[in-house]
């Protein structure tokens, strides 16, 4: 029976440090062993202070020709409703590393620009494996994806956030907040849609 809450926390993932140099956008870089020593140290702070948490759950939906409709909201896209066309259930989800990320943002800032960046990069690579990890435990489940999609993101107006936010009841279960302009606190979360295919391989009926 739907909506099916699928998983609150997630332990500590491993980083892809490629993944980090792309974000620090010096990945002709990768034999500076400053840098890398600096990578190091802010992915072991990470992976010792930052606990992600998460929150997701699968909805029966309907698809229009520029919206997807869901418990009662409608968040206007066409973009998005292009993306899961045809499918019948999304998966909403909320993703957060955390009020402790953003005060090692602060620490390091502090501690100069460089050492900043670094973990600033660190935190975007953390919270993309999180979300990734979502999308893989819904895979071993036997789903079909498509692409995920977030508020602020094309025509999918950052203020369609309230209503996922309301959907999942974010700020109760895992703590996150929104801003009067919609951002999110704490600053490294992130929320999305992902589209099921139908698992018969049909198309979905409105």
């Amino acid at each position: 029976m739907w909506p099916v809450p699928l998983c609150e926390s997630w332990a500590a993932l491993f980083m892809n440090k490629t993944e980090i140099l792309h974000y620090l956008r010096t990945a002709s870089r990768v034999d500076d062993p400053r840098l890398l020593a600096l990578i190091d140290d802010c992915m072991a702070e990470v992976d010792a202070t930052v606990q992600p948490r998460t929150l997701e759950r699968i909805f029966p939906c309907r698809v229009t020709e520029d919206a997807l409709e869901v418990e009662g909201f409608t968040l206007k896209s066409r973009r998005l409703a292009q993306t899961i066309a045809g499918c019948d259930r999304v998966c909403i989800f909320g993703a957060t590393l955390g009020f402790e990320c953003d005060r090692l943002l602060r620490t390091y800032s502090v501690d100069g620009i460089a050492r900043g960046a670094v973990m600033q990069a660190v935190l975007a690579s953390k919270i993309e494996e999180v979300c990734d990890g979502i999308e893989n435990r819904l895979r071993a489940q036997g789903l079909t994806l498509r692409q995920r999609y977030s508020p602020g993101y094309f025509d999918l107006d950052i203020t369609e956030q309230r209503k996922i936010f309301a959907l999942l009841d974010l700020t109760k279960r895992i703590g996150l907040t929104l801003s009067d302009t919609c951002q999110m606190i704490p600053t490294k979360s992130v929320t999305a849609i992902i589209g099921i295919e139908p698992q018969d391989g049909g198309q979905a009926h409105e």
